[in-house]
């Protein structure tokens, strides 16, 4: 969303598109004519100048740079709308391909001719959002078969979560109650989670990879106190974890940390495929452990763009290019590279380009 803001020049100037341009053009209107394309890319491209180089963004949260070969493949398929699944199998293949790959990678309990259950998304705020959804719709559902009431559900996190998990609780209408972090412990604690936990509590939210200081929760120990919680209660309270930063770290750094699918009450995982998959931003995933834990009635099966075509997304159309490129990532790198080099990313990148500039 973009706040307008009032500005003393109501017009866009750009001194080498003159030649083209001999009127300056309005700011927030069309102008009356239409202008040669070549004015049209060079405005903008001046007034892009302005804004700070990609390459040089230390601080960015997602990936900055990728292999000419998969920029090539990205700009091929810029024009595939990906939810027309009909016109596209290919790339709708592609996307399976990924959300297997990425749940076997979580360890999910898959048999041999099983497919997992997942699905692309814009990025891991979208992917929470219908993790988040899909619990509160399990939760609604299994108390109204009890006869009880659905109108005040809660989630449990940590104060250190992301933002998206306190825009799902208020787009939602989700209370969201958050462990409070103490001195010198920066994360969430399980034990106090556990004891917040009550018959309201659509799930508890663990985070593999804080934003604040990228420490990893301790899942294991969470799911251990909940299972026992959920004895004694007779609850079936679960968890998800959002592995937005760490999910394509903790497989290859240490894959013996169960945090995953290991853990029988982990029911979903999202991750950030812009982040530490090396896509460009516009890409995340969710992972269900089985399909059981995503309600049938959150699935749209459409058919006005040919055959029967299952969808559940926040958005309806979207571009391809980005899951075309996590599939090259997955493929190009594959487990034995991403062991042996674990901190590749685009931070290496600039690192080594900005070395070599100086040496």
């Amino acid at each position: 969303m973009v706040i307008s803001k009032t500005v003393s020049d109501a017009s866009i100037h750009s001194t080498f598109a003159s030649r083209y341009v001999r009127t300056s053009l309005p700011r927030f209107k069309m102008p009356d004519n239409s202008i040669p394309k070549e004015a049209a890319y060079q405005i903008i491209n001046d007034e892009l100048m302005l804004d700070g180089n990609p390459r040089l963004n230390l601080a960015s949260f997602v990936t900055t740079w990728m292999e000419p070969e998969c920029d090539k493949l990205m700009m091929s398929s810029i024009n595939k709308n990906y939810v027309d699944m009909d016109e596209y199998p290919v790339t709708t293949e592609l996307q399976n391909r990924c959300v297997n790959i990425i749940a076997n990678l979580f360890n999910a309990p898959l048999g041999d001719l099983e497919t997992a259950i997942g699905v692309g998304t814009v990025g891991s705020s979208e992917a929470i959002m219908l993790a988040g959804l899909a619990f509160k719709r399990r939760w609604q559902n299994k108390r109204r078969a009890e006869g009880k009431p659905v109108d005040n559900p809660n989630i449990v996190t940590g104060a250190n979560v992301q933002v998206c998990w306190e825009k799902f609780a208020r787009y939602f209408e989700v209370e969201l109650k958050e462990v409070k972090l103490q001195e010198g412990y920066y994360v969430m604690d399980p034990a106090k989670a556990v004891e917040m936990v009550d018959e309201n509590t659509i799930c508890v939210a663990g985070i593999l990879g804080s934003t604040l200081n990228g420490e990893f929760e301790d899942i294991k120990l969470l799911n251990d106190l909940l299972v026992e919680k959920n004895k004694q209660t007779g609850w079936d309270t679960p968890i998800h974890v959002d592995a937005a930063s760490g999910g394509f770290i903790a497989p290859f750094i240490y894959p013996e940390l169960e945090w995953d699918f290991r853990l029988p009450l982990v029911k979903s995982i999202n991750v950030s495929g812009h982040k530490y998959g090396l896509v460009y931003a516009g890409i995340g995933w969710v992972i269900w452990r089985n399909k059981e834990d995503l309600p049938e009635e959150l699935i749209f099966h459409i058919n006005y763009l040919g055959a029967d075509q299952p969808t559940f997304t926040l958005n309806f159309s979207k571009g391809s290019s980005q899951v075309i490129a996590q599939y090259y990532q997955l493929i190009r790198l594959g487990y034995e590279v991403s062991l042996s080099n674990p901190f590749t990313s685009q931070h290496d990148f600039i690192l080594e380009y900005m070395i070599g500039k100086i040496m």
